[in-house]
């Protein structure tokens, strides 16, 4: 662009005046000067959100009346022979808290109680597992 006929640059007669200072107004601290260009989160917990609806979740299966009959003897097998504390693996399924389904999970302990008014398995080393959670019950007191 050729400068040669135009106007001197623009605004050159206050490029080198001294920068203005409020004699009414304190300057703003430099961390407040700074958050003013922080992005804006408009949507406060959307990537939360997305993130969770994106997480995987599985459906409990259900399971069919031989599978359920074997998994009573087994319970049965395990309350007699509780005073042993035998040590069993144990899938079960876990239901998400936030949202529908859950995922397989599972657990390898002594069996500490097997309480069936709270439909619940407890092992030694804490662990509960509610009894209509439970797809497989394994170990050496089956076999």
């Amino acid at each position: 662009m050729d400068h040669s006929h135009s106007k001197p640059f623009p605004y050159e007669d206050i490029l080198h005046l001294p920068h203005p200072v409020s004699s009414s107004h304190p300057p703003m601290p430099v961390k407040d000067r700074a958050a003013q260009f922080a992005p804006f989160a408009a949507l406060t917990g959307y990537h939360d959100a997305v993130r969770e609806a994106s997480r995987f979740t599985d459906e409990e299966t259900d399971l069919d009346e031989n599978i359920k009959d074997l998994l009573d003897e087994k319970l049965r097998l395990l309350q007699q022979n509780i005073h042993l504390h035998p040590q069993v693996t144990i899938l079960y399924f876990l239901p998400d808290g936030k949202k529908a389904g859950g995922t397989y999970a599972s657990a390898t302990g002594f069996v500490k109680k097997v309480d069936d008014y709270h439909h619940m398995i407890l092992l030694q080393d804490g662990t509960v597992i509610p009894l209509e959670h439970i797809r497989e019950l394994s170990g050496t007191i089956f076999m």
